[in-house]
């Protein structure tokens, strides 16, 4: 007989965490995302937002809504998304003050950065300071470049 244990691998709530962080790890999708958490948006006004195809945002959207991050609701031909609720903002919220919390120790300039994110995580980490409690709601405003990240001050 084997008396050696199988492992039985990670706790499927792990599981199911990893894959609503690698569903948010994407910074067309985390835009996509900090948008819809300001209200129900159409395709063709997220690729705009984005500077994406439509086509792109639409799978990107397939890939949040698999997550269960995005909802969305059928208008004649046109489709609307929208955040799937309050826990969404305070994910990406937790994720600009993770981001803050490591600029200001220094531990963020010897984390290495996909090629894809690089250009834009010294940002996203500036914006972070602006975030606020991660439990304060906030407007979101958009910058020159047309991203969308969380308004400052009162």
């Amino acid at each position: 007989m084997d008396t050696q244990q199988q492992d039985p691998g990670p706790h499927p709530d792990v599981t199911r965490a990893v894959a609503v962080l690698k569903a948010a790890a994407d910074p067309t999708r985390f835009t996509i995302l900090w948008a819809l958490t300001q209200g129900e948006r159409p395709v063709g006004q997220l690729a705009e937002l984005t500077g994406a195809h439509v086509a792109a945002v639409s799978q990107h959207l397939a890939r949040l809504r698999t997550a269960g991050l995005v909802t969305s609701r059928r208008e004649g031909t046109r489709i609307y998304y929208r955040a799937a609720g309050e826990h969404v903002r305070a994910l990406l919220e937790d994720a600009f003050l993770t981001a803050r919390a490591l600029e200001e120790s220094g531990a963020s300039e010897a984390a290495p950065e996909s090629a894809e994110a690089g250009a834009k995580a010294p940002a996203k980490a500036r914006t972070a300071k602006a975030a606020g409690s991660a439990r304060t709601r906030k407007a979101a405003v958009r910058t020159s470049s047309g991203a969308v990240r969380p308004a400052t001050g009162a």
